[in-house]
């Protein structure tokens, strides 16, 4: 009994953090578009705005994982509060493009550093408990984006400024990251000198950063999907808003469910888990390329849910699994920051396919990106014991 209590007591910190990271992200996408009249910028201004989320979390990706080594698994709650001040700033400065671009930034670089974080936090409390922890954490964070997306639509309904909506928010998201400040671990007990003495190793990361391109092909599918399928509904079969807002909310919804009841069984292998994951994104991909009908794009697009969403989270388990504590941060962040391209070029390589062969096209080239995961993913993994 005490053993199940102590690692139920160390996964609560990497859901707390998903729970965080999804309010945020969900508030994020639900009031873009306020952020965008306040600023008045046009569609072509945004797009190069939002460029700017990636070139801040880029850089963060790769250096939060050392810190996490040096100083404990408890500093992922850090980036979290700054991730809430960071919403705030956005809705209190973004009055023009400059500023905007330059909000992106600090957006950019607090979530980049959350996401690796609170990645580490789900990886260390994984390898205790033997579960599939960081499964459940991606299913909490798909939870709460719609939480948030809701939480701040209904905000922007009733107060009709962004700046209360991300204040709201931004006290949610702190409160999670000094909940995981209070509940995580210490330092690992690394000492000077551990690099030399066997730590990670410049070359050591490249199994790792492996993983990352390939789980990049996952990750920009699932962003392909979350950041167009609104659009492909109202652009192709005439869908009103109301109707359209539908998509994303139900490609959130069956990827929570399905990230819970994977994480809750251990009985489904983790090839089967890539394999099946990846043939059932790509069906689902499919229908929704070829739908006349908005029910069937919803169904294709809820299968191409379930198919993505088990992706990346089982490839992540499998990577660092057997990666000592101190190290694991490194190890996240080599894989998470890698991949990170992915979730980024995703929304642009839809973007790039549509001018060139329509929406529908564009999302042919999507089922593409899915099949290429489920080639690659059977020979990456484990690096550790390799």
């Amino acid at each position: 009994m005490l053993c199940i209590v102590t690692q139920m007591r160390s996964s609560v910190p990497s859901y707390l953090a998903f729970a965080g990271f999804g309010i945020f992200w969900g508030t994020w996408g639900a009031a873009l578009p306020a952020i965008r009249a306040a600023a008045s910028l046009s569609d072509a201004q945004l797009g190069t705005a939002l460029i700017f989320v990636g070139l801040g979390a880029l850089p963060a990706m790769a250096l939060v994982g050392r810190v996490i080594d040096r100083f404990g698994a408890r500093v992922a709650g850090m980036p979290l509060i700054a991730l809430a001040v960071a919403g705030v700033i956005v809705a209190s400065v973004a009055r023009d493009f400059f500023s905007v671009c330059v909000a992106m930034l600090l957006v950019g670089a607090t979530s980049g550093a959350a996401d690796v974080a609170a990645n580490a936090l789900a990886g260390l409390a994984e390898n205790r408990s033997g579960g599939r922890v960081i499964t459940l954490a991606h299913a909490v964070f798909s939870s709460f984006v719609v939480v948030g997306s809701l939480g701040a639509g209904l905000l922007l309904a009733v107060a009709g400024q962004v700046l209360v909506v991300f204040a709201v928010a931004g006290a949610l998201v702190a409160a999670s990251g000094i909940g995981v400040l209070l509940l995580g671990d210490g330092p690992h007990g690394v000492v000077a000198g551990t690099e030399r003495r066997g730590g990670l190793k410049s070359w050591s990361l490249l199994p790792f950063v492996a993983i990352g391109v390939v789980g990049a092909f996952g990750f920009a599918a699932e962003n392909a999907h979350q950041s167009w399928s609104a659009i492909f509904l109202t652009d192709e079969l005439a869908a009103s808003p109301a109707l359209a807002a539908l998509a994303p909310a139900t490609f959130a919804t069956f990827a929570a469910v399905t990230r819970f009841t994977v994480g809750h069984s251990t009985r489904v292998p983790e090839r089967a888990l890539l394999g099946g994951g990846a043939i059932v994104a790509v069906v689902g991909t499919l229908a929704l390329a070829t739908a006349h009908d908005i029910l069937i794009a919803l169904a294709g697009l809820a299968l191409a849910a379930v198919g993505t969403s088990v992706l990346f989270p089982t490839l992540l388990s499998r990577g660092v699994r057997d990666v000592a504590a101190e190290r694991r941060g490194r190890a996240s962040s080599a894989i998470g920051t890698t991949a990170y391209l992915g979730f980024l070029l995703g929304p642009v390589y839809v973007g790039a396919l549509s001018g060139a062969f329509g929406l529908r096209g564009a999302m042919i080239g999507v089922a593409v990106l899915v099949a290429i995961f489920g080639v690659l993913a059977p020979f990456v993994g484990r690096p550790q014991r390799a």
